[in-house]
């Protein structure tokens, strides 16, 4: 199928150098690739197994262990769990630890990146090597500095930022757990994430300087990005809200029904705009990066999954939840 693609496009008539290269580069199916679309499919056979499996299953204990494992936060509090599960919960107010790990990480990517650009200096070899492996395509000497690249580790590392600063000084956390597991992969996710967008730039073309290689999808990415960062940001704090009062006192742990904003819509508005900050990333990269459209599909089940389970909460807590009210995506989902 992805040869057939790359055929029609061969035969479309003449395009840009660099928007040939780039479209090029993005149907080469590397084992990255194939690790993010198992990911998602993990995901989405999850998220299936939740809707389907019958709730009479809720004693065994292989079930009560797949519930652990994809639960946390409040979703976790209702389920009847042996002491042994309890054995393996961390905070839920360790998620900060993500994003601390992100900023000081892909920082470091950042500033090499630049080094890479304004002092011509290559790569440390632990990180060429790394991304050949990755890849699967070695290094040269003559790879040309990527706009897309600079603006989406600028990105991430500000959506890095946020978020840390909003667990550290707007949500309020209760006494909510996550899975040990689900810790270590969300570290391990936020440090692989960054080494994506430099595979992304291993495998680009581009030409001429950065500005030069200014377009309309650089714009149109970095405008969906403030958006969905700004629609998060209201959500987060109509969250930490319905915890405190007028002076910014906290009153309260416990789970209120949260209204106002995008909560009129869906019941993680939060979750919604995650899944619109990786699809501005994806199109910053120009559309054409199969690699970060299959990063998108994984945040799109995993997203979804995670805002199934809290709209699943509200109705069973609330008799009175708006009806009209999706999980995830207006009017969809």
């Amino acid at each position: 199928m992805l040869f057939c693609v790359a055929q029609n496009i061969a035969h479309t008539g003449p395009v840009s150098g660099r928007a040939a290269e780039m479209t090029w580069s993005s149907f080469s199916f590397s084992c990255i690739d194939v690790a993010w679309s198992f990911l998602a499919l993990c995901f989405l056979a999850a998220f299936c197994a939740h809707k389907i499996l019958p709730r009479k299953w809720e004693t065994n204990r292989l079930y009560l262990l797949f519930q652990d494992l994809i639960r946390y936060g409040k979703t976790k509090q209702t389920l009847k769990r042996d002491n042994w599960l309890r054995a393996f919960d961390v905070p839920k107010r360790w998620f900060s630890h993500f994003y601390a790990i992100s900023v000081g990480w892909n920082g470091l990517l950042l500033a090499i990146y630049l080094n890479f650009i304004y002092h011509h200096q290559s790569f440390p070899s632990w990180l060429t090597g790394l991304l050949d492996i990755l890849t699967g395509v070695p290094s040269t000497d003559s790879q040309v500095p990527q706009l897309s690249t600079v603006l989406v580790q600028l990105l991430l590392c500000v959506h890095s930022l946020r978020r840390l600063l909003e667990c550290l000084f707007v949500s309020v956390f209760s006494d909510g757990a996550l899975h040990l597991v689900q810790y270590v992969f969300g570290v391990c996710y936020y440090i692989v994430l960054g080494l994506m967008v430099l595979c992304s730039d291993h495998l680009g073309k581009g030409s001429g300087s950065l500005l030069s290689q200014l377009d309309w999808f650089h714009v149109a990415g970095s405008v969906l990005f403030i958006w969905a960062s700004l629609m998060q940001h209201q959500s987060i704090v109509l969250l930490a809200g319905l915890r405190t009062g007028k002076s910014g006192t906290v009153e309260t742990l416990a789970h209120r029904l949260p209204e106002g904003g995008w909560f009129e819509l869906v019941s993680c508005p939060h979750y919604l705009a995650e899944l619109l900050i990786y699809v501005s990333l994806s199109l910053i990269f120009g559309g054409l990066s199969l690699t970060w459209w299959l990063v998108a599909l994984y945040v799109l089940f995993n997203q979804a999954l995670a805002a199934q389970l809290c709209h699943e909460h509200y109705i069973s807590k609330y008799d009175s939840y708006p009806k009209h009210r999706k999980a995830f995506i207006p009017f969809v989902l």
